[in-house]
Order: C-alpha cells, then sequence, then structure tokens
C-alpha cells in the first residue's frame, strides 16, 4: 500500500470515526427512553432480537463480564422492561426476556430516532444528496462485512 494511499484511509478512518459517534450521540439525544443507558438499550435490543436469554450469554454476546450484565439485567428489571424466569430444561439457571413494557420502551426509541433520521434527511439533503447517501450506506455495510 502507498504511503499516499494509507494516510488518506487514515483520515477516511478518523473522520469517519467522528462522524458515526457523532450520530450515535444524537440519535440518542433524539430516543424517547434517553434515561435508558447503552448497554441497557443493547440488552434490550438483543432481546427482542434472539427472545429470552440467560446473564451469561447475554454478557458473551456484547462483549462485557457476567457481573456487570447481571448489574444491567438487574436495573432493567427493577424498570420492569425485563422479566426473570427459571429455565425450562435446568432449574438452576434463569433466562431474562423482554416484558411488554420493556418492548413498548424499545420500540417507542427506535420510532422516535428513526422520524428524526428521516426527517433530517428529506430536509436537508436534496434528490442527489440523498441517492450519494444511499450509496455510502452500501459502502458502510461493505466495511462491516467480515
Amino acid at each position: 500500500m502507498s504511503q499516499e494511499r494509507k494516510r488518506r484511509c487514515d483520515a477516511v478512518a478518523s473522520e469517519l470515526r467522528q462522524v458515526a459517534s457523532d450520530l450515535v450521540r444524537r440519535l440518542r439525544a433524539e430516543s424517547a427512553n434517553q434515561a435508558l443507558s447503552m448497554s441497557q438499550t443493547a440488552v434490550l435490543v438483543r432481546l427482542h432480537k434472539d427472545g429470552p436469554s440467560t446473564v451469561a450469554d447475554l454478557a458473551r454476546a456484547e462483549h462485557v463480564k457476567p457481573q456487570s450484565m447481571g448489574a444491567t439485567v438487574a436495573s432493567l428489571e427493577e424498570e420492569g422492561l425485563v422479566a426473570r424466569k427459571v429455565d425450562a430444561n435446568d432449574a438452576r439457571r434463569w433466562n431474562a426476556s423482554l416484558t411488554e413494557a420493556g418492548k413498548r420502551v424499545l420500540l417507542s426509541g427506535r420510532a422516535a430516532r428513526q422520524a428524526w433520521l428521516s426527517r433530517t434527511i428529506e430536509e436537508r439533503l436534496d434528490d442527489r444528496e440523498q441517492r450519494r447517501l444511499a450509496e455510502t450506506v452500501a459502502l458502510l455495510r461493505k466495511v462491516l462485512d467480515t
């Protein structure tokens, strides 16, 4: 790889990281459930997507220690967003599952973020820019493919 190409890639990577971080922060600000931490939101998303799960499995999936995940799940349970149930196959284990209240909080936050982003794209970008953004999203997916 040439030095020029490496410098360009480093510069794009730095700018992309900052823009992605700013976008995440802005989306969080637009969310209806701002009171939830990123780790709490991640647990709700995972339970919604994958169904009931043990704390150990959630910790592995989110790359955190089981003790940290246990605290996160306990806080969600206190809020009524997650419920614990004994595992049908092993009474020594329990599974966390999303409650109806948890699902409502998750989906309302998602809808608020989607509405803000869609409205902002429509208001600030012309048709050509919107097409370029769509192409850029495809490129970002390519970057993320492992």
